[in-house]
């Protein structure tokens, strides 16, 4: 049985988006006869009712491409006094038997919200670089942004090396460390912090001190945008916030790169990688992921899985409640930052 399918993109861009939407047009059209439509900007074009008609002919070479071809915003119907009645009415209106919501925690938790309150038949796909949607093992957009920051790290070493500097990196990731812990591990970083354990700044300099007396005058400080200092330990930084309430993050670097060069009087430099950690093509790895992704969602929505997602367990890629991931964002695996990372820390 075929039907009329709408999918949208939300949250900030990543590498694999345009997989995603190539797959579930695909097996959409091709296996089982649905029309599929793309709507512009996210949650915006679902209540402005602006829409593009989606085929396997118009998403041919997308694979590859980086971005997402139909746009995304943040914010959400619950930012406008008549979004849901908006939003129901573009159901009926445009006769959508399902809603495809490509996106991360926010989105997640706004497509969760109106499958229950509402009652609207939608299915998730988890997109983020930062890989801490609970509820699946990874999303895709990690695996590349990890890449970007390892590939880089890679080229700060050979100038560190050359000037006898202290390199401190800085990488995406508000709540969680995912980015910063493997990167800093495939990276041979001196040291990583990650929003999930505050930081000393002294142990970090008296790590940086002995490896100077080993004669190692070079080194790497991979950090998280969301990471935080131990209470008492240096000034945090001010708090700014943007429209939507969340803390406008970037610039721990620079407060982390004058501490260490004030306190041992070795000569730091900060790196803010910030946006190009999410743009440009995908890696292999998350073109096949994002591929898998899109098939899985247009199954589910065909078996009627609504107010599920798709995820990955193991190597298996199958559906969870959206309600796993509404309110919560999924750490570093602990085990990994302090029996594995630790080990090559100074």
């Amino acid at each position: 049985m075929y039907v009329r399918v709408g999918i949208l993109t939300g949250g900030g861009d990543c590498p694999g988006l345009n997989a995603v939407i190539r797959a579930v047009v695909r097996k959409g059209e091709l296996v089982h006869g649905d029309t599929l439509v793309g709507f512009l900007d996210a949650w915006d074009g679902v209540m402005e009712r602006r829409t593009v008609e989606l085929n396997v002919s118009s998403l041919r070479g997308m694979l590859p491409k980086g971005g997402t071809l139909l746009g995304t915003r943040r914010g959400s119907p619950y930012d406008h006094a008549d979004g849901l009645e908006r939003v129901q009415a573009t159901f009926q209106d445009m006769g959508l038997d399902a809603l495809v919501v490509i996106g991360g925690n926010g989105s997640l938790s706004v497509a969760c919200k109106l499958h229950e309150e509402l009652g609207l038949p939608i299915v998730g796909v988890p997109k983020t670089i930062d890989n801490d949607v609970v509820g699946t093992d990874m999303t895709f957009g990690f695996n590349t942004a990890v890449q970007i920051a390892t590939d880089a790290i890679d080229r700060l070493h050979t100038t560190a090396e050359s000037h006898d500097r202290v390199m401190v990196v800085e990488v995406m990731g508000r709540h969680s460390g995912w980015i910063a812990t493997y990167a800093g591990i495939a990276g041979g970083a001196t040291a990583i912090l990650i929003p999930e354990e505050p930081f000393d700044i002294e142990a970090v300099c008296e790590l940086l001190r002995n490896r100077h007396e080993r004669g190692r005058y070079a080194s790497i400080v991979v950090v998280a945008e969301g990471a935080e200092p131990k209470e008492g330990s240096m000034r945090a930084r001010d708090k700014v916030y943007d429209q939507f309430g969340h803390v406008r993050l970037g610039g721990v670097a620079e407060t982390i790169a004058n501490a260490i060069e004030d306190r041992t009087g070795f000569e730091t430099r900060m790196v803010l990688l910030g946006h190009i950690q999410r743009g440009g093509t995908p890696t292999a790895f998350d073109r096949v992921l994002s591929t898998r992704y899109g098939v899985a969602a247009i199954d589910a929505v065909h078996q009627q899985a609504w107010g599920h997602m798709v995820v990955l367990r193991g190597d298996v890629v199958t559906t969870a409640p959206l309600s796993d991931t509404v309110g919560r964002t999924r750490p570093v695996d602990m085990h990994l930052y302090h029996q594995v990372a630790e080990v090559f820390f100074g």
